[in-house]
């Protein structure tokens, strides 16, 4: 195996993240969770669900087990896997629905699910297993391509990760795992950077600038609806050397409204 130098990145590894969307009492609100202080990437910091694409998520009858995947080709089919699962084995969320049905199912069906989490974190089960068992599919055509981060080429740790959106029956409720995850909230993306600002809470640069360009949305149809209006634009930063020391920089065309920000720098909340 090769050793990456400074001229070959280590590899950036495909992954999918989830922002889950409610109408909470003052607007919109997203689910977010607290990273264990163990873990070693991004210890500590407040996150949407998701991870790495597991080997299951590729799989013929994960796929076969899943609606909403017409057309995409097979990354991106298993990036949506992923992220429904990541919600599911770190949330206890679950867009689903039994096979033959329309209606996603409810808390008491998904309580019954509970004991396939810890297999399916552990990799000893594939998502299409459980899925195949226990008579279900995956809704993926509840989830909308918001986003698509690719980690600083150096950094020694990287992910490919995308972006979706989703809004899960309200009668599922989303608690965290207590191992990966420590704690969870429902959250404005506007107090979420304030808190941020404050120091009361650590966020690390994309979700920064996911949150506030999720505030610019008032609420979850409208979020959504701002999301199928704007392409999907890859962004790798880049760090540059400018006047006011190093930056990082970004495509202007994908959406966040501002093309440079320091490292680690607060991102205004104001819209």
């Amino acid at each position: 195996m090769t050793t990456p130098s400074p001229s070959t990145p280590v590899a950036a590894k495909p992954a999918a993240t989830l922002l889950l969307l409610r109408e909470g009492a003052q607007g919109l609100e997203v689910f977010m969770v607290v990273r264990h202080h163990e873990i070693d990437f991004a210890s500590g910091a407040l996150v949407f669900p998701g991870g790495k694409i597991a080997p299951g998520d590729r799989e013929p009858l994960a796929r076969e087990r899943t609606s909403g995947l017409e057309d995409l080709s097979e990354e991106q089919a298993a990036l949506r896997i992923a992220a429904l699962r990541e919600a599911f084995e770190e949330c206890a969320l679950l867009l689903a629905r039994e096979r033959g049905s329309s209606a996603l199912i409810g808390p008491e069906r998904l309580e019954r699910l509970d004991h396939y989490r810890s297999p399916l974190d552990r990799g000893e089960l594939g998502i299409g297993d459980m899925l195949r068992a226990e008579n279900l599919e995956l809704a993926c055509e509840s989830l909308v391509h918001f986003a698509h981060w690719v980690t600083p080429t150096m950094m020694p740790k990287r992910f490919d990760t995308h972006f979706f959106l989703a809004s899960p029956p309200a009668r599922q409720l989303a608690r965290h795992d207590g191992h990966e995850l420590v704690d969870s909230v429902w959250i404005r993306p506007a107090d979420a950077l304030a808190q941020a600002e404050a120091g009361q809470r650590t966020v690390i640069a994309p979700t920064r600038l996911n949150l506030q360009r999720l505030g610019y949305s008032d609420s979850v149809a409208e979020a959504v609806a701002a999301a199928r209006a704007q392409p999907v634009v890859r962004v790798l930063p880049e760090l540059v050397a400018t006047e006011q020391g190093p930056r990082l920089r970004i495509p202007r065309e994908a959406g966040y409204r501002v093309s440079e920000f320091a490292p680690g720098a607060a991102v205004s909340a104001k819209r």
